[in-house]
């Protein structure tokens, strides 16, 4: 939700005195300071998620993380409160970045190590639909609400998708509070092996492994977040397309990711996930080029197709098998604070800076989007050759630990 109103409403209701460049890229701004806060969320809950379960960490992270998001809505603008506006703004984002920096990492969890042998990444993909699932549901709300005067959108109806967000945080506690904790977990616990400190047994035993995954990381991140976030200011600003249509190309996407998830994720289990991995982060980085030539027709079906191209069927390759692959970089003891820390530091180059990175490279480009382009490409070799480097563990038992107390 925030990264589809940043730069729709933050950017003109936040940060009024700044031309429309400026006022996006400092929206966007607050919307990378969300992926600098994940990391410390990651930890922090990384750290009690090893050591006291997944199931309590989950819960508290979604509490966190929702009351942050509903606030978001009553938040005064930068006309009733001046500068007050973007400084409470900028802290909610924080507090959104560090409930979702534990949140990710316990959700996959609960799926790929309640999963059946040979079954993980069909089930880890599960958890992956929350991201297409709810990027669909804040764009659908803030497509709907865009029919309305573009005077009541600015004054009120952008809060009424943050609002109603409360619901889902109701269903979600409902759901999690019936949930066992993982076999995996049980285990170390019957077993006394749980890491007194996760986050130094860590670094001290699979520094390799978080290193790969960072890099791996890189290319799905910086995916989502040009044709699932930059796309919409890019489409109505560069593009001059309406709002109604940048939002229907990610709803669309959206839809097609949600069904395409979990076919992926039983293809790694068959054909193993570098390779998927891999295969698909290259596609993604040759695919881009075409996809923004595409875009300059400014017809919507065109532009629909040329987002779905690399966004809907060619991304959930990579994220699909995603949560398996780095649940199987670590062991139990260190899982959750492993699984945390990749997903959420890297997001912070992969994620939060990609907007900001593309806006910076548009009129660089002469306001051509090649650079864009040439960034993602580079950006999909470098995760295939990390994905390349790592060892395929579609076999391995979780709830053994193999490497622990071994040097990485």
């Amino acid at each position: 939700m925030y990264g589809v109103v940043t730069p729709l409403v933050l950017n003109k209701l936040f940060f009024p005195n700044f031309d429309p460049v400026a006022g996006t890229l400092l929206a966007y701004t607050t919307f990378f300071v969300g992926f600098i806060s994940r990391p410390i969320g990651g930890i922090i809950f990384g750290h009690y998620g090893d050591r006291i379960g997944r199931k309590t960490v989950l819960i508290l992270t979604l509490v966190i993380m929702g009351m942050a998001t509903f606030l978001i809505g009553l938040l005064p603008t930068y006309a009733s409160v001046g500068i007050w506006a973007p400084i409470l703004l900028l802290l909610l984002r924080v507090f959104q970045g560090i409930g979702i920096g534990g949140e990710w990492g316990g959700a996959v969890l609960m799926a790929v190590e309640h999963s059946p042998a040979g079954r993980r990444g069909f089930y880890g993909s599960w958890p992956q639909i929350g991201v297409p699932a709810g990027l669909l549901l804040s764009a659908g709300a803030v497509y709907v609400l865009s029919y309305l005067p573009d005077a009541d959108f600015l004054a009120w109806g952008w809060r009424v998708a943050f609002l109603i967000s409360a619901v889902l945080v109701a269903v979600g506690l409902y759901i999690r509070l019936k949930v066992m904790e993982t076999p995996a977990f049980n285990r170390i616990q019957q077993e006394n092996q749980i890491a007194a400190v996760p986050v130094v047994d860590l670094f001290k035993t699979h520094g390799k492994n978080t290193l790969l995954g960072l890099g791996a990381r890189y290319i799905e991140g910086v995916t989502f977040n040009t044709f699932g976030v930059f796309i919409v200011g890019y489409l109505t600003g560069a593009l001059h397309l309406s709002r109604q249509t940048a939002l229907a190309g990610v709803m669309i996407s959206s839809a097609i990711m949600i069904v395409l998830l979990p076919i992926y994720g039983n293809l790694s289990d068959r054909y193993g996930r570098r390779r998927l991995y891999a295969l698909g982060a290259l596609g993604i980085g040759v695919l881009s080029f075409p996809a923004f030539w595409l875009m300059q027709t400014q017809s919507p079906i065109l532009v629909w197709i040329a987002i779905a191209i690399p966004f809907a069927f060619v991304y959930p390759a990579v994220y699909g098998p995603q949560a398996a692959l780095f649940s199987e970089l670590f062991d139990t003891r260190v899982r959750y604070t492993g699984t945390s820390f990749v997903y959420q530091f890297s997001g912070i180059f992969a994620s939060g800076l990609t907007p900001i990175i593309a806006t910076a490279l548009l009129p660089l480009g002469d306001n051509k989007p090649w650079l864009i382009c040439l960034y993602v490409l580079v950006v999909s070799v470098i995760s295939a050759l990390s994905v390349y480097a790592m060892k395929e563990s579609n076999n391995r038992d979780m709830a053994v630990d193999n490497r622990a107390g071994k040097p990485a």
